[in-house]
């Protein structure tokens, strides 16, 4: 059939299995818009109020459903407002196609109105981008960036369509949606000698990232785990990868995770890596990480393999495929005296608990998971309450958590959470900061216009907490720009949006606030009055390793 450019890319997009895309129009993308109007009874198009969230909630829709997610926008500015929210995505693997309209191909190079190379922008924060220059090259160039969007280690892909090719015309012929590359496994010897490593070990680790997540290696991860008797810890990337209650779970390692993971990890011979980077928040001072341990690290990525840590062991391969193949060369054994370690490493964490009466940012997130349903996705902005989300969630099921890690965006949240629930299609809940959400509150507007079923917990400390913590700690309490002082009445801010709100300063408070919110058919606001100066710990210092692990206030 003939069409214009511009039916060609909805047409594609709906033939490659999105039923709902996010974005902002504009000048060089109206034609785009035009075909979205024609074709609206075939996809949902969700208006956003500013490119940034339209960004973050297709990131947040990819998390909740492992599709890919789309955003659109016009040119220039528009194409710009969604770098971060593209670099957010790049650095947490999440699979996210980028349409952008940009002026006629006459134009390019002249500095035209709302004229940027995006793609020139955009080559280190994309796994690849395209810039389509005839119409004929449409179909197949977004074709190609869905299946590059999914194969291997997912990631974000853009593609720049100059006003002229989407008026042009072109024959279409549908394609069935595009599969990801065959995934493949290790090589053998590889295999082999990690095999022998991991059957040597007196203290093994299990050790998985959002890489395990992306590549459904759970079922295998828990597997190997049962076998070999190891207790399982993860980067934040993983969490809700498997059960919080699971009794093999020690829950997130790191510079803020639970004491009984990161001492393990420090204390293991064997260390297994499951498509997780060894950053700086999971090592500390990498000449002091894990001195007792081998490293065996699986990555559908070789680039990652020993890129931060030596790895004994490097393993290129998709993380299920490559346990298949792992597990039956793995002896089964029990591990007595490493799990009287790992029960001793547990007392330790419970004897710290942080199990103050009233509302402590812990007894906040433990009201919530009193009403969380299974399914339903938490997603975080960046800071204090992203920690204490990441210690205190119970998860129940996989991919029920949205945060950024790599790129650690403030402003995040809100974007993806509404994503997230029209990708989940139920009620998500957004845990934020006061200073995170006003940088993304007016994505309320989107929220209540589209009455997206969305539980937003402002935990109100009045300032940055996290930057603040660290002037406490390292910087003599110099508080420079740290503390608010804002005005802002969040309560009559949400209703001034159209959503409902309500401030609570008590346990019980927030306990009914909460039941109130989650019966709410729209977007409902909790303002939660949290102290200054709590801290989020443990932590690692700076330059730190894990025998430097402040555990309670007064350590450091």
């Amino acid at each position: 059939m003939l069409l214009s450019g511009s039916d060609i890319i909805v047409k594609t997009l709906i033939e490659q299995g999105s039923d709902v895309v996010f974005g902002y129009p504009g000048g060089q993308i109206l034609n785009v818009y035009d075909s979205l109007y024609k074709y609206q009874n075939e996809i949902t198009h969700v208006l956003a109020a500013h490119e940034q969230g339209a960004a973050h909630a297709a990131d947040g829709y990819a998390r909740s459903t492992g599709k890919v997610g789309v955003v659109i926008s016009t040119s220039g500015p528009g194409a710009t407002n969604l770098v971060t929210g593209i670099a957010t995505a790049y650095l947490d693997s999440v699979p996210m196609v980028a349409i952008c309209g940009n002026v006629p191909t006459t134009q390019i190079g002249t500095d035209s109105f709302q004229e940027i190379d995006i793609t020139g922008v955009t080559l280190p924060i994309t796994k690849h981008n395209f810039f389509v220059g005839n119409v004929e090259q449409l179909a197949d160039t977004i074709r190609e960036a869905y299946k590059l969007a999914k194969s291997g280690r997912p990631g974000p892909v853009l593609v720049d369509v100059p006003k002229d090719v989407q008026i042009a015309m072109c024959e279409y012929e549908p394609q069935a949606p595009v599969e990801a590359e065959k995934k493949f496994a290790a090589k053998d010897i590889r295999i082999n000698a990690a095999a022998e490593c991991i059957n040597n070990a007196e203290r093994p680790y299990i050790y998985f990232g959002g890489g395990a997540i992306a590549g459904n290696a759970q079922e295998e991860m828990l597997a190997l785990a049962e076998a070999i008797d190891a207790p399982i810890g993860c980067s934040m990337m993983g969490l809700s990868g498997i059960p919080t209650d699971h009794p093999r779970f020690l829950g997130m390692q790191g510079m803020h995770g639970h004491y009984a993971s990161s001492m393990a990890m420090h204390h293991a011979d064997v260390i297994i890596s499951l498509g997780v980077r060894f950053n700086d928040r999971v090592t500390g001072n990498r000449a002091k990480f894990a001195r007792k341990a081998k490293i065996v690290q699986i990555d559908i990525d070789g680039s990652e393999l020993s890129k931060n840590i030596e790895s004994h062991y490097g393993l290129r391969g998709d993380v299920k495929e490559t346990l298949k193949k792992l597990l039956p060369l793995i002896k089964k054994k029990s591990q007595p005296d490493w799990q009287k370690q790992i029960g001793e490493f547990k007392e330790k964490e419970l004897a710290g608990a942080d199990n103050r009466p009233g509302l402590t940012p812990a007894n906040a997130i433990r009201t919530v998971n009193k009403h969380l349903e299974k399914g339903t996705v938490v997603a975080t902005d960046v800071g204090q309450h992203q920690m204490w989300s990441a210690q205190h969630l119970n998860f129940k099921s996989n991919r029920t958590f949205a945060s950024s890690g790599g790129l650690g965006t403030m402003g995040y949240g809100l974007g993806a959470a509404i994503g997230a629930a029209y990708g989940s299609g139920q009620r998500s809940v957004l845990i934020t900061g006061d200073g995170s959400f006003g940088m993304c509150l007016n994505e309320l507007a989107t929220a209540t216009t589209y009455n997206v079923p969305v539980v937003i917990l402002i935990m109100n400390n009045g300032v940055l907490g996290m930057v603040r913590q660290w002037q406490t700690l390292f910087y003599e309490k110099h508080y420079s720009n740290t503390v608010l002082n804002r005005k802002t009445d969040f309560t009559a801010l949400a209703k001034a949006f159209g959503a409902e709100g309500e401030r609570v300063e008590t346990v019980d408070a927030l306990d009914e606030a909460l039941g109130r919110a989650f019966k709410y058919q729209g977007p409902y606001v909790i303002d939660c009055a949290i102290d200054k100066d709590e801290f989020v710990l443990p932590m690692l210092p700076p330059g730190g390793s894990m025998d430097d692990i402040i555990v309670k206030k007064g350590e450091q």
